[in-house]
């Protein structure tokens, strides 16, 4: 659907064209709330202005399509929130990124893909006294663990005298009403996530700590992997960024929801032997894997809006399918022990 050509504007249009500063299939940068992102100019129209002001804001309009997201995003934007694709603009854009984040860091409620701390059960529930033969139903387990997402309607063209508000700012009653975001684990991950149940809850064996390759090396991996595959139209700092909410996200979440009964013994001596050490240099794959059936109800709380959590959700299935392409090099039987007599006792 194109904006509304007016009378007025239409005789310029046959004399040639608005006086557009970009072109169809341009590569560019549009501001949307207080971000720059990457985008392409899909189409160019002139719109009808119902105002002098309107009018000598300028009657240009573009049809954006901002680049790693569905293009049921794409939306009609005025010329003044378009940006040429520059080394100057890019660089603007990583200045606002960064305030963004200093911003949301100092506010009570942080913003972006960033841990917070949300009560909830840990795995340890019981089920009538049964233990669970699902380790993802174990894992998932809890209070808000509705697996409904909602689907996004194609955007309409805005209107030039609506002034959106920022859409990276959600209201803490928005989030707390959103549905457990799904996060789909790639099916050759699921039998490492059966074997590692049946490993500690029935085998009572134990992880060996400080694994070999620990969450934090694993993030690192990827990150570089990502830089030396990452196209032209993909943002460096998006990675990163997901790569640093990913491992605040396990260190926040680790002791509380993503250990089994057997491991918190384990979990306590760690503790005790490195206080000041993340448990993402300690612990490892099995552990990082158990993240991502529990972050979907804890992705409720954080204040994104649909399209920011589209793209984020994006990044993460990136990241699970790099885990299942390495998944034989991370995930091992023989990184699991026999726990001693002692340990037992302490379990019990």
């Amino acid at each position: 659907m194109s904006p509304k050509v007016s009378r007025k504007s239409r005789p310029q249009s046959q004399a040639g064209a608005p006086k557009a500063q970009f072109q169809a299939g341009q590569r560019l940068l549009c501001l949307h709330g207080s971000l720059l992102y990457e985008a392409k100019c899909m189409r160019v129209a002139e719109v009808a202005a119902e105002s002098e002001a309107e009018m000598e804001a300028g009657s240009v309009m573009y049809l954006i399509h901002y680049t790693g997201w569905n293009k049921n995003w794409d939306e009609w934007v005025p010329e003044s929130r378009v940006l040429e694709y520059s080394d100057a603009n890019l660089a603007r854009q990583s200045e606002l990124l960064r305030a963004h984040q200093e911003q949301q860091a100092g506010a009570k409620a942080r913003g972006g893909f960033r841990a917070r701390k949300i009560p909830g059960p840990g795995l340890q529930q019981k089920n009538g006294g049964r233990a669970r033969r699902d380790p993802q139903e174990a894992l998932a387990s809890g209070e808000g663990s509705s697996s409904s997402s909602s689907t996004p309607e194609a955007p309409q063209p805005p209107r030039k005298k609506r002034i959106p508000l920022d859409p990276t700012v959600e209201s803490e009653e928005a989030a707390r009403n959103r549905a457990e975001v799904k996060v789909d684990i790639p099916e050759e991950l699921k039998p490492w996530l059966v074997d590692d149940w049946d490993l500690v809850t029935k085998q009572n064996q134990l992880f060996y700590l400080p694994a070999q390759m620990t969450v934090d090396s694993i993030l690192e991996d990827y990150a570089r992997a990502k830089a030396l595959t990452r196209n032209r139209d993909e943002n460096a700092y998006a990675v990163l960024e997901v790569v640093a909410g990913i491992k605040e996200y396990f260190n926040v979440m680790l002791g509380t929801q993503l250990l089994y009964k057997f491991e918190r013994p384990q979990y306590a001596e760690i503790l005790a032997e490195h206080p000041n050490i993340p448990m993402s240099r300690i612990y490892g794959a099995p552990h990082l894997l158990r993240l991502f059936v529990r972050i979907g109800g804890m992705l409720a709380y954080t204040p994104l809006d649909d399209r920011s959590l589209a793209l984020l959700l994006s990044h993460l299935h990136d990241f699970l399918n790099y885990l299942a392409e390495n998944s034989n090099a991370l995930f091992s039987a023989t990184d699991y022990g026999v726990a001693p007599p002692e340990y037992h006792r302490k379990a019990a």
